[in-house]
């Protein structure tokens, strides 16, 4: 079992995230009313930002996180359709079975991503849906090189509020050849696809990258083949690229 990991209940502590564009990308080519009048199990449901959008469509959502639970709560008390659940996501047994399962941005930092996912499909009814969003291995190399090595080293000593100041002022640097190399519209430069999506968010926003980015006590990126093993045993299986970064990734259970 996964132990509790105070960084977690620190980050959404200090952040939000209200970017539902991403939320809708991040599990195409599925869209929003895939959940409604569903039972939806969210595994790992952090500060509630994504608990609180499918909550609008499903007939219940159960939201599960080993951290964070009572930050989600709280933002998410004017939902009455939503149950809380303190687990880890790798070993939970909840003994019930959910016509969808999602897991969004949180499979890449758990000890084991395949044996988690495992779990989370022991959740799926027959014909149910497993969604997915996690970091590609492919794509990340400057930050699986050079980001998490320093991280690892340097910054896991660090308190919080002295990562977002560092999180701000490295944000604040990122403006300058995002908003002028990378506008010229070379395809090839590292992260070309994934700038887009900076260009269109808040600094804020922004910011909660970064520190995402230096914070997670664990990352682990998840390669082509290791996704696609991850939907094998599924039907209409899908494994499809978001910004060069990361992978969408979905199935349905026989």
């Amino acid at each position: 079992m996964q132990y509790k990991q105070k960084e977690w209940t620190e980050q959404w502590s200090f952040f939000k995230d209200t970017e539902i564009f991403l939320f809708k990308e991040w599990i195409s080519p599925h869209k929003l009313d895939i959940f409604s009048n569903k039972n939806v199990l969210e595994c790992g449901c952090g500060g509630g930002q994504h608990s609180n959008i499918i909550a609008q469509y499903s007939k219940q959502l159960t939201a599960v996180d080993l951290n964070t639970i009572d930050i989600a709560k709280k933002r998410n008390a004017h939902h009455n359709n939503i149950t809380y659940v303190e687990e880890d996501i790798a070993t939970m047994d909840l003994g019930k079975k959910y016509d969808i399962v999602i897991s969004i941005g949180v499979v890449h930092h758990t000890d084991n991503p395949e044996k988690t996912v495992e779990n989370m499909k022991k959740h799926l009814a027959n014909g149910g849906l497993l969604i997915l969003w996690v970091y590609s291995d492919e794509g990340n190399s400057l930050v699986k090189n050079w980001v998490e090595p320093i991280r690892k080293k340097y910054l896991i000593y660090k308190n919080r509020k002295q990562l977002i100041r560092l999180s701000k002022i490295i944000t604040m640097a990122m403006y300058i050849p995002i908003y002028s190399i990378y506008m010229l519209k070379i395809k090839r430069l590292p992260y070309y696809e994934y700038f887009e999506n900076f260009r269109k968010m808040s600094f804020y926003r922004n910011m909660l990258n970064v520190f995402d980015k230096l914070n997670a006590p664990q990352t682990d990126f998840i390669s082509y083949a290791s996704a696609k093993r991850f939907v094998s045993d599924l039907k209409k299986s899908k494994v499809l690229p978001y910004k060069g970064v990361s992978w969408r990734i979905s199935g349905i259970k026989n």
